[in-house]
């Protein structure tokens, strides 16, 4: 049972899974430990030495490591990730406006370079000059660069240069856009370009925190990265090409339900702490997303298992509106450290705040939430503001209370800009403080939960009454209202792959479906297939939020580490297109994965194309680590019949090269 081990890790925002795998026994042990995310190590050494301590068996025993995660994607809901400068060849201002560039832009620099190339790969001069008078300046207020050049998925050379020139000048990493995709349309290829190179230096910490543990363990084996769609690919391709990571973590974790439950139609809803995760299982196998992933509101160019990602965990912020007649409650989108948790890092500090905050007579606007450093180290603090950096300054690793480190309105900004840069948590209630008032959860400090919930029920509503009468009062609250938005965020999921434009947050009749309303008209609604339940917390929410969609729940007993089996039993798949044009009657180009060829005879560019990217696809696999890999060619050839004689516009050869990954042990 020990000759092929399999360890799958699982890093998300709140903990690290790990598993112990064969492929004869299944799980043979599992485990958590929380995530450390100002050295991510201890958190991964956290969980692998418990898993190895349960198995009792050697690190000699491991033939793979496989890496899931969720931390880009949570970066990306969250608005969070490294200042990149963005270098956009043959493309105006104007362009910025379209496909979402200019919001994930935000305030991070651009820069216009004249250059770029037509649709058959011929260039426009390319002219560095700008380029060369802004670097030392841009080198010192970004931590990487991204690179997008008008129509470099046809010739990528003016991408080349560019990255050579600022790998040259700053030594930061930097991404170009014919990396990642294949597809056209520019700025769509830049904002995915933009989002990789911000999500650089977070993935590079979390490989190299895993690498360096399982050095130190003398576990010296292959380490594979799952990608968004399901598939494996080496760690370090993984580094280059980080944003393939976004959803990582739950296409793992569809890969980990089907295997796990052995349920071929299904939906699947993964809580973790930051997100929920939906997708739908047809016949074994989850759809991907024809149009690209989108994750935080952004449409990227990564080809990914069509998964809806949603802002609502356990440790979502609970948003109290007591504006209205009766106060309402909303949760997420952003991640709260919470209060449980904190304390239990943080006893004293966290518990002495909260007892002072409920002595004082009236409530203050910023009871219940305190300030602390995440821990990333000070380089990825580069271009704060000196007001950011003022406040950054006065931020510990120990929490510190709201009301006293915010001393003017201005601040709460400020903080919250320091937030979305990763660099400090907020510590709040959460729904986990909920399930701990109510004795459904009990990892972490229950004192420090009901302190909160306690300090969240005084606020009052529009008629000057309490927003509820005691601490489980609220958390009965916040535990109903999370039931209802997954159920909503479920809901959601489905209707889409269904095609109807409902939603459920605002439907009327989706209301009196959920809440079972009695009536002349009685309305009911039910999922035609099971839902798996997974995620840490998936047994205390899911039968609840099942019984509200009138659905069966399957919630396997690794439930809470399928993103980690999942990580394991996946395969290496790498997929390359070349296209051929006529930019004139009987001349044929090639271009795709190397350089423009020019032929005079279809037949032979067609040979041309498919030999080039059948090799280009089997490197690649190779490179990603599968053993053995088998190539397919797909051929999608436009041609049509124009006044009798045919016209190619355009072909595409698409090679899919797949395998196992390699093992240590042969």
């Amino acid at each position: 049972m020990t000759a092929h081990l399999l360890l799958g890790i699982d890093t998300g925002g709140t903990y690290t899974d790990a598993v112990l795998f064969s492929e004869t026994a299944g799980v043979v042990a599992r485990a958590k430990a929380l995530t450390t995310r100002h050295d991510l190590a201890i958190g991964i050494a956290g969980a692998v030495e418990s898993v190895l301590e349960q198995a009792r068996v050697l690190p000699s025993a491991i033939g793979m490591v496989s890496l899931s995660t969720t931390l880009a994607t949570n970066a990306l809901v969250e608005g969070q990730g490294g200042r990149a400068g963005l270098v956009m060849i043959g493309f105006a201002p104007e362009d910025l406006k379209r496909d979402g560039l200019s919001e994930a832009l935000g305030s991070d620099p651009v820069l216009f370079l004249p250059g770029g190339h037509n649709v058959h790969g011929g260039e426009t001069p390319l002219d560095i000059t700008a380029l060369d008078a802004a670097l030392p300046a841009l080198g010192e207020q970004v931590s990487s660069f991204a690179v997008a050049g008008y129509f470099a998925v046809r010739n990528p050379a003016h991408e080349q240069r560019v990255r050579d020139r600022i790998r040259e000048v700053s030594h930061l990493p930097v991404t170009c856009s014919h990396e990642l995709s294949s597809r056209l349309g520019g700025p769509r290829r830049a904002l995915t370009t933009l989002l990789n190179a911000r999500l650089v230096s977070m993935l590079d910490r979390l490989i190299g925190a895993c690498e360096g543990f399982l050095a130190a363990r003398g576990i010296d084996v292959p380490m594979m990265v799952v990608r968004g769609d399901g598939a494996l690919i080496s760690a370090n391709e993984a580094r280059l090409r980080p944003i393939e990571t976004i959803l990582s973590g739950p296409a793992a974790s569809l890969v980990g339900a089907r295997y796990l439950t052995g349920l071929d139609d299904a939906v699947v809803s993964d809580i973790g702490g930051t997100t929920t995760d939906v997708a739908v299982l047809d016949k074994g196998r989850p759809r991907l997303d024809a149009e690209g992933a989108v994750v935080g509101g952004f449409r990227t160019m990564v080809e990914a298992v069509a998964m809806r990602t949603f802002g609502l965990g356990g440790d979502s912020e609970v948003r109290i509106n007591e504006r209205g007649l009766q106060a309402t409650i909303t949760l997420g989108p952003r991640r709260f450290l919470p209060l449980s948790l904190a304390a239990t890092q943080h006893p004293d500090a966290v518990i002495a705040v909260l007892e002072r905050q409920l002595r004082a007579p009236h409530l203050g606007r910023h009871d219940g939430r305190l300030a602390v450093r995440t821990g990333l180290p000070d380089h990825l603090a580069s271009g704060l503001q000196p007001q950011e950096l003022a406040l950054y300054d006065r931020i510990g690793t120990v929490p510190e209370a709201l009301d006293v480190l915010l001393t003017s309105t201005p601040q709460k900004a400020t903080l919250d800009r320091l937030v979305g840069r990763g660099l400090v948590h907020i510590c709040g209630l959460t729904p986990s403080d909920a399930m701990h008032v109510l004795g459904r959860q009990d990892q972490w400090n229950a004192q420090a939960a009901s302190l909160g919930t306690a300090l969240a029920a005084r606020i009052r509503d529009g008629q000057g009454r309490p927003i509820a009468s005691t601490p489980e009062a609220l958390a009965t609250m916040i535990v109903e209202r999370l039931t209802r938005q997954s159920a909503e965020v479920i809901l959601s999921a489905c209707l889409a792959e269904d095609g109807a434009a409902i939603d459920p947050a605002a439907s009327l009749a989706v209301d009196r479906a959920l809440k079972r309303m009695p009536g002349i008209v009685g309305f009911s609604l039910a999922l035609d297939r099971p839902l798996i339940g997974l995620g840490a917390s998936a047994p205390v929410y899911y039968p609840a939020i099942a019984a509200m969609l009138g659905a069966r729940s399957s919630i396997p007993d690794d439930a809470g580490v399928a993103n980690a089996v999942g990580a394991v039993v996946g395969q290496v798949r790498s997929s390359v297109t070349v296209f051929v044009t006529t930019p004139e009657e009987g001349v044929f180009i090639v271009n795709g994965a190397g350089p423009s060829g020019r032929f005079l005879d279809e037949a032979l560019a067609f040979a041309a194309a498919r030999d080039r990217a059948g090799g280009a696809a089997l490197q690649a696999a190779k490179l990603s680590g599968a053993q053995d890999p088998v190539v397919a060619i797909r051929e999608e050839i436009d041609a049509p019949t124009i006044e009798g004689s045919r016209k190619l516009v355009e072909a595409r050869f698409i090679a899919s090269a797949s395998g196992r990954p390699r093992l240590a042990h042969g």
